[in-house]
Protein backbone atom coordinates (compact mmCIF):
# COMPACT_ATOMS: atom_id res chain seq x y z
CA UNK A 1 0.00 0.00 0.00
CA UNK A 2 1.69 3.36 -0.97
CA UNK A 3 0.75 5.78 1.88
CA UNK A 4 2.27 8.92 0.51
CA UNK A 5 0.74 8.43 -2.99
CA UNK A 6 -3.09 9.02 -1.77
CA UNK A 7 -2.28 12.75 -0.66
CA UNK A 8 -0.13 12.99 -4.13
CA UNK A 9 -1.94 11.73 -6.85
CA UNK A 10 -4.56 14.31 -7.03
CA UNK A 11 -2.08 16.61 -8.31
CA UNK A 12 -1.24 14.73 -11.07
CA UNK A 13 -4.51 15.40 -12.79
CA UNK A 14 -4.07 18.86 -14.96
CA UNK A 15 -7.62 19.86 -13.78
CA UNK A 16 -7.14 18.84 -10.55
CA UNK A 17 -7.76 22.71 -8.76
CA UNK A 18 -11.01 23.36 -11.00
CA UNK A 19 -11.84 19.48 -10.03
CA UNK A 20 -11.28 20.55 -6.28
CA UNK A 21 -13.45 24.02 -6.84
CA UNK A 22 -16.68 22.90 -8.50
CA UNK A 23 -16.57 19.66 -6.53
CA UNK A 24 -16.07 21.79 -3.15
CA UNK A 25 -18.61 24.51 -3.93
CA UNK A 26 -21.49 21.75 -4.51
CA UNK A 27 -20.44 20.32 -1.03
CA UNK A 28 -21.99 23.94 0.17
CA UNK A 29 -25.00 22.51 -0.56
CA UNK A 30 -26.88 21.89 3.25
CA UNK A 31 -26.77 18.05 3.62
CA UNK A 32 -27.34 17.09 -0.22
CA UNK A 33 -23.80 18.63 -0.95
CA UNK A 34 -22.04 16.72 1.94
CA UNK A 35 -23.67 13.73 0.98
CA UNK A 36 -22.86 14.24 -2.69
CA UNK A 37 -18.96 14.94 -1.43
CA UNK A 38 -18.75 12.12 0.27
CA UNK A 39 -19.50 10.28 -2.78
CA UNK A 40 -17.58 11.81 -5.41
CA UNK A 41 -14.40 10.48 -2.66
CA UNK A 42 -15.90 6.74 -3.23
CA UNK A 43 -15.83 7.55 -6.79
CA UNK A 44 -12.09 7.64 -6.46
CA UNK A 45 -12.21 3.96 -4.37
CA UNK A 46 -14.49 2.44 -6.87
CA UNK A 47 -12.34 3.36 -9.54
CA UNK A 48 -9.02 1.51 -7.92
CA UNK A 49 -11.09 -1.26 -6.31
CA UNK A 50 -12.02 -1.66 -10.01
CA UNK A 51 -9.00 -1.84 -11.31
CA UNK A 52 -9.82 1.65 -13.21
CA UNK A 53 -7.39 4.99 -13.03
CA UNK A 54 -6.76 6.15 -9.66
CA UNK A 55 -7.99 10.33 -11.60
CA UNK A 56 -10.29 12.85 -9.46
CA UNK A 57 -13.77 12.44 -11.08
CA UNK A 58 -15.67 14.78 -12.82
CA UNK A 59 -18.64 16.11 -11.79
CA UNK A 60 -21.58 13.63 -11.74
CA UNK A 61 -24.51 14.54 -9.43
CA UNK A 62 -26.73 11.72 -9.30
CA UNK A 63 -23.77 9.21 -9.36
CA UNK A 64 -21.99 10.35 -6.61
CA UNK A 65 -25.07 11.76 -4.96
CA UNK A 66 -26.44 7.77 -4.89
CA UNK A 67 -22.74 6.78 -3.86
CA UNK A 68 -22.89 9.22 -0.83
CA UNK A 69 -26.50 8.41 0.13
CA UNK A 70 -25.90 4.43 0.63
CA UNK A 71 -22.68 5.12 2.52
CA UNK A 72 -24.70 7.16 4.16
CA UNK A 73 -27.38 4.73 5.04
CA UNK A 74 -24.50 1.97 6.09
CA UNK A 75 -23.26 4.29 8.41
CA UNK A 76 -26.17 5.09 10.02
CA UNK A 77 -26.78 1.06 10.79
CA UNK A 78 -23.12 0.74 11.62
CA UNK A 79 -23.44 3.26 14.11
CA UNK A 80 -26.61 2.01 15.37
CA UNK A 81 -25.20 0.95 18.81
CA UNK A 82 -23.80 3.77 19.66
CA UNK A 83 -26.76 6.16 19.35
CA UNK A 84 -29.17 3.03 21.17
CA UNK A 85 -27.23 3.23 24.09
CA UNK A 86 -27.02 6.85 24.51
CA UNK A 87 -30.84 7.63 23.76
CA UNK A 88 -31.33 4.20 26.64
CA UNK A 89 -28.78 6.20 28.90
CA UNK A 90 -30.93 9.40 28.55
CA UNK A 91 -33.86 7.71 29.11
CA UNK A 92 -32.85 5.96 32.53
CA UNK A 93 -31.21 9.03 33.63
CA UNK A 94 -34.47 11.37 33.28
CA UNK A 95 -36.01 8.55 35.15
CA UNK A 96 -33.49 8.69 37.85
CA UNK A 97 -33.86 12.68 38.04
CA UNK A 98 -36.53 12.09 40.00
CA UNK A 99 -35.50 9.93 42.43
CA UNK A 100 -33.02 10.39 45.69
CA UNK A 101 -30.14 12.06 44.16
CA UNK A 102 -27.81 9.57 45.14
CA UNK A 103 -29.56 7.22 42.91
CA UNK A 104 -29.53 9.64 39.92
CA UNK A 105 -26.00 10.36 40.75
CA UNK A 106 -25.13 6.36 41.01
CA UNK A 107 -27.05 6.27 37.94
CA UNK A 108 -25.12 8.86 35.91
CA UNK A 109 -21.93 7.93 37.02
CA UNK A 110 -21.88 4.44 35.87
CA UNK A 111 -24.10 5.47 32.92
CA UNK A 112 -21.49 7.64 31.65
CA UNK A 113 -18.84 4.59 32.42
CA UNK A 114 -20.94 2.07 30.05
CA UNK A 115 -21.69 5.10 27.41
CA UNK A 116 -18.37 5.72 27.16
CA UNK A 117 -17.06 2.23 27.03
CA UNK A 118 -19.35 1.32 23.89
CA UNK A 119 -18.06 4.73 22.14
CA UNK A 120 -14.82 3.57 22.30
CA UNK A 121 -14.93 0.27 21.64
CA UNK A 122 -17.28 0.93 18.80
CA UNK A 123 -15.43 3.72 17.50
CA UNK A 124 -12.35 2.07 16.77
CA UNK A 125 -14.40 -0.82 15.86
CA UNK A 126 -15.83 1.58 13.01
CA UNK A 127 -12.77 3.66 12.46
CA UNK A 128 -11.78 0.07 10.62
CA UNK A 129 -14.66 -1.62 9.23
CA UNK A 130 -17.31 1.25 8.38
CA UNK A 131 -14.24 2.29 5.57
CA UNK A 132 -14.89 -1.63 4.82
CA UNK A 133 -18.78 -1.40 4.52
CA UNK A 134 -18.95 2.03 2.50
CA UNK A 135 -15.71 0.82 0.15
CA UNK A 136 -17.85 -2.67 -0.45
CA UNK A 137 -21.61 -0.65 -0.97
CA UNK A 138 -20.31 1.42 -3.79
CA UNK A 139 -18.78 -1.04 -5.32
CA UNK A 140 -21.21 -3.27 -5.90
CA UNK A 141 -23.77 -0.10 -6.02
CA UNK A 142 -25.69 -1.39 -3.24
CA UNK A 143 -26.12 -0.65 0.34
CA UNK A 144 -27.40 -4.45 1.35
CA UNK A 145 -23.65 -5.31 0.25
CA UNK A 146 -22.35 -2.49 2.99
CA UNK A 147 -23.95 -4.25 5.70
CA UNK A 148 -23.45 -7.84 4.84
CA UNK A 149 -21.21 -8.37 7.84
CA UNK A 150 -19.66 -11.55 7.22
CA UNK A 151 -17.84 -10.54 3.96
CA UNK A 152 -16.72 -7.00 5.07
CA UNK A 153 -15.22 -9.24 8.32
CA UNK A 154 -13.32 -11.43 5.70
CA UNK A 155 -12.35 -8.54 3.37
CA UNK A 156 -10.73 -6.73 6.96
CA UNK A 157 -8.94 -10.07 8.20
CA UNK A 158 -7.77 -10.28 4.80
CA UNK A 159 -5.32 -7.29 5.04
CA UNK A 160 -5.70 -5.77 8.13
CA UNK A 161 -2.79 -3.83 8.07
CA UNK A 162 -3.60 -1.74 4.80
CA UNK A 163 -6.87 -1.38 6.93
CA UNK A 164 -5.49 -0.17 9.76
CA UNK A 165 -3.38 2.09 7.74
CA UNK A 166 -6.68 3.62 6.44
CA UNK A 167 -7.30 4.47 9.64
CA UNK A 168 -4.16 6.10 10.40
CA UNK A 169 -4.50 8.14 6.60
CA UNK A 170 -8.06 9.14 8.16
CA UNK A 171 -6.10 11.02 11.07
CA UNK A 172 -3.23 12.63 9.16
CA UNK A 173 -5.44 13.88 6.58
CA UNK A 174 -8.01 15.04 8.55
CA UNK A 175 -5.88 17.13 10.74
CA UNK A 176 -3.71 18.59 7.98
CA UNK A 177 -7.27 19.75 6.13
CA UNK A 178 -8.35 21.14 9.22
CA UNK A 179 -5.05 23.18 9.52
CA UNK A 180 -4.37 24.15 5.99
CA UNK A 181 -7.79 24.95 5.47
CA UNK A 182 -7.99 27.31 8.87
CA UNK A 183 -4.64 29.11 7.62
CA UNK A 184 -7.10 30.80 4.89
CA UNK A 185 -9.83 32.01 7.58
CA UNK A 186 -11.66 29.20 7.71
CA UNK A 187 -12.64 29.52 3.75
CA UNK A 188 -9.88 26.71 2.66
CA UNK A 189 -11.33 24.67 4.70
CA UNK A 190 -14.17 23.80 2.02
CA UNK A 191 -11.69 22.54 -0.52
CA UNK A 192 -8.95 20.86 2.14
CA UNK A 193 -11.79 19.10 2.86
CA UNK A 194 -12.68 17.96 -0.93
CA UNK A 195 -9.38 17.38 -1.35
CA UNK A 196 -9.43 15.09 1.79
CA UNK A 197 -12.75 13.06 0.71
CA UNK A 198 -10.33 12.16 -2.19
CA UNK A 199 -7.50 10.95 -0.44
CA UNK A 200 -9.63 9.13 1.68
CA UNK A 201 -11.16 7.22 -1.89
CA UNK A 202 -7.70 6.56 -2.90
CA UNK A 203 -6.65 4.56 0.39
CA UNK A 204 -10.01 2.87 0.50
CA UNK A 205 -9.23 1.56 -2.99
CA UNK A 206 -5.94 0.92 -1.80
CA UNK A 207 -6.81 -1.24 0.96
CA UNK A 208 -9.75 -2.63 -1.11
CA UNK A 209 -7.60 -3.82 -3.61
CA UNK A 210 -5.36 -5.80 -1.45
CA UNK A 211 -7.98 -7.14 0.58
CA UNK A 212 -9.90 -8.48 -2.28
CA UNK A 213 -6.55 -10.20 -3.52
CA UNK A 214 -5.72 -11.58 -0.36
CA UNK A 215 -9.45 -12.93 0.16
Amino acid sequence: MDFGKAFTFAFEDPDWLKKILINGLIGLIPFVGQIYLMGWGLEVARRIATGGPAVLPDVDFGTYLGHGFRAFLVSLVWTAPIWLVSIVFAIVASLAANADPDVANAVGLVGGICVGTVGLVFGIALGVLLPVAMTRATVFGSAREGLAFGAIWKLFTAAPGPWLLVLVGNVVAGMAASLIGSLACGVGIIFTMTLYQAVMGHFYGQAYTTAGARA
